[in-house]
């Protein structure tokens, strides 16, 4: 009745797996405690989990990412507590333990910390700088969110109840077959990655819709902002790379579940075909991550340099360039796998080609803060520590470009240095960036500037300690994913790298007293104005946090620079000469349903309880069916309500500019 599924999976094989679950359950039931105890299930239910409105699924993603971030944290500090101490010995971690960690921590960080992030951003950021009131399908980008959280879930329950992947975040065949990981880590780790994969997918296909369809009057696409410039290449990234990932995990799911062999090196199989389909998505998976975040620091550039960005025409090439580019590289994830001297100096090409358009948007920013009346607001801190530290991480880049030094770099330390050189400041500090900065537009009061600069600090030491001697070790020869070793000379470089951590460690945590800290002092930073920074975009033309309609009357669009062309003509912050009737999306549980039964389908899957995954199956077309037979997925928000909550903000603006008089 239970398929696979006996008391046997309860983590009682090791102390520490004990604890780790104890801490998920614990902090799930803590959850569940307070929102009972305030009372809010009903608050929480019909104002957040059945909403359709783009900025508080945007909330929601970003929440999903900030808690994903601390769960993936755990790892790595975890892997680096470990190599410090293991010279010479087994350690704290059994080998298939510490396995099973940097499996979880890459799959963690790339599909369910900055996907959600990225996703969240856009959210709350793309329809108002185009000046729509919704994104092209509200439904369906609450449909992403859930089955983006159901696959984040999966990896989760797989601390309670089974094991996690030993094959690595890339689940490479032979180590992801079932004769060499006969347990069900590999198949949690398939099933997470399917289910949030056609999440992924589908929020990729509704921002090409939403930006190309709903953009405000007169905001041709060399009008978009940076932002939504990046969003789109995103999303057409998305669109087009994800099904390869779905394809993929597909096939190894049939090998692994019904014997076949599509990675196998018999009856016809081919291993090689596995890292093609993954990298051919693994690639663009990096610009789809850093694009976004490119978009973000051009806002911030701009806006706390108070300059109009320098060259925008030349960013949106590159930003194209980029995108179209990143299909042409995945090759250079394997040089080293047996392919030919001409396809392997292909790819080295393409590869260093790449970097050209990149090191095209750094002189843009650079030339942006120029002369500019910089103004250093903790995004600002961010912006200037990336372009530091991602300068350096994209010249090892070009060294790993070639495949001779590849040769020599591959599988070290080497290779793991130059990977987060890229992604943690060119992801997660834009995503932090992006989170501070707009922060006053999603809640109506801003963030506490000190404690943002004491995370930024940290972060950024803690970054050049825990990494740039994983540099020096890849030059001596230490392999990456090494629970143990007998190098002494490795150790204190070790120990450096763990102190990084430490650091990193101290930075989240300053992330979290700033939350808690603006949200106590919320009524001290409120911002009325809806424009905290003297913006120069769309969204800071509303107020903070929007209504449900973001705009009463959809703005006119004159320049690249909306906000600042409305405040020099007058018309900003003038209430509008009448007022109509708005149509606003339902709220829909259908979106959440679908995402619970995804997770119990997939956790079916895991178990091969045959069943319940019928049940499920059965149970979401009936969902979709509901759903798609509702004509009334919308309700009418009559002019004089519009008019009464605008009215409302226009006082409270009036109020303010009298007492600042």
């Amino acid at each position: 009745m239970f398929g696979k599924l006996t008391i046997e999976a309860l983590p009682l094989y090791s102390a520490i797996a004990a604890t780790g679950a104890l801490v998920t359950v614990g902090g799930a039931f803590v959850v569940l405690v307070v929102v009972s105890w305030l009372k809010a299930w009903k608050y929480l239910w019909t104002e957040w989990l059945t909403s359709v409105d783009h900025k508080r699924i945007g909330v929601m993603y970003i929440v999903l990412a900030l808690i994903m971030l601390m769960r993936g944290f755990v790892d790595a500090i975890m892997m680096r507590a470990q190599q410090a101490m293991a010279l010479n010995n087994g350690g704290y971690l059994p080998p298939e333990h510490f396995d099973r960690i940097f499996s979880s921590h890459g799959t963690i960080m790339i599909i369910f910390m900055a996907m959600p992030f990225m996703t969240g951003l856009m959210n709350i950021a793309v329809p108002l700088q185009i000046g729509t009131r919704d994104v092209a399908f509200p439904f369906l980008n609450s449909l992403s969110l859930w089955l983006s959280s159901a696959g984040a879930a999966l990896v989760m329950v797989s601390l309670v109840i089974g094991k996690f992947s030993t094959a690595g975040w890339t689940g490479y065949p032979p180590y992801s077959g079932i004769e060499a990981n006969p347990g069900v880590g590999v198949d949690y780790w398939i099933w997470a990655l399917l289910i949030s994969g056609v999440g992924s997918t589908l929020s990729g296909i509704n921002f090409i819709v939403t930006i190309l369809k709903r953009r405000a009057p007169g905001m041709g696409l060399m009008r978009m902002t940076p932002f939504t410039w990046t969003a789109l290449c995103a999303s057409v990234l998305m669109a087009f790379a994800f099904p390869a990932l779905t394809v993929a995990c597909g096939l190894l799911a049939l090998d692994r579940l019904l014997g076949m062999h599509f990675f196998t090196n018999e009856s016809g199989g081919n291993m090689m075909n596995y890292p093609n389909l993954f990298w051919i998505w693994g690639h663009p998976e990096v610009y789809i991550l850093i694009l976004p975040a490119f978009g973000v620091f051009s806002e911030v550039v701009s806006t706390f340099s108070r300059k109009r960005l320098f060259g925008y025409e030349s960013l949106v090439y590159a930003t194209a360039a980029i995108a179209i580019l990143s299909f042409t590289v995945w090759l250079h994830h394997f040089f080293t796998m047996g392919s030919s001297a001409n396809v392997n100096a292909f790819f080295g090409v393409t590869t260093m080609i790449i970097a050209v358009p990149t090191g095209v948007k750094v002189f843009n920013w650079l030339l942006t803060m120029y002369r500019g009346r910089i103004t250093f607001h903790p995004s600002m801190l961010w912006t200037v520590g990336f372009i530091v530290t991602f300068v350096i991480g994209g010249m090892t880049g070009v060294l790993l470009a070639m495949p001779p030094a590849d040769f020599l770099m591959h599988n070290t330390t080497f290779l793991v240095a130059h990977f987060h050189n890229m992604i943690i400041p060119g992801v997660l500090f834009g995503y932090l960036a992006g989170y501070m900065y707009w922060f006053p537009k999603a809640f109506g009061f801003k963030m506490n500037e000190p404690w943002g600069t004491a995370a930024f600090w940290f972060w950024m030491i803690g970054f050049y300690l825990a990494f740039m001697p994983l540099y020096v070790l890849g030059f001596m020869g230490m392999p990456r994913r090494m629970e143990q070793y007998n190098d002494p000379t490795w150790q204190p470089w070790l120990i450096a790298a763990s102190m990084g951590a430490v650091l990193i460690l101290i930075g989240i945590a300053c992330l979290v007293i700033q939350l808690a800290v603006s949200i106590r002092d919320r009524r001290k930073l409120v911002d009325v104005t809806g424009d905290p920074y003297d913006g120069r975009t769309l969204e800071w033309a509303t107020s903070s946090p929007p209504p449900p309609y973001n705009f009463a009357v959809l703005p006119e669009v004159r320049d690249r620079e909306p906000l600042v062309d409305m405040k020099e003509r007058g018309v900003v912050y003038q209430p509008p000469r009448a007022y109509e009737d708005i149509e606003i999306p339902k709220n829909s549980a259908a979106g959440v349903v679908l995402g619970g039964l995804a997770f119990v389908l997939g956790f079916g899957m895991v178990w091969q309880i045959w069943w319940l995954v019928i049940a499920c199956g059965v149970a979401m077309w009936v969902t979709l069916a509901l759903r798609a037979s509702d004509d009334e997925s919308e309700f009418v928000l009559s002019a004089a309500e519009v008019e009464r909550i605008e009215v409302a903000r226009y006082r409270a603006l009036r109020n303010q500019n009298g007492s600042r008089r």
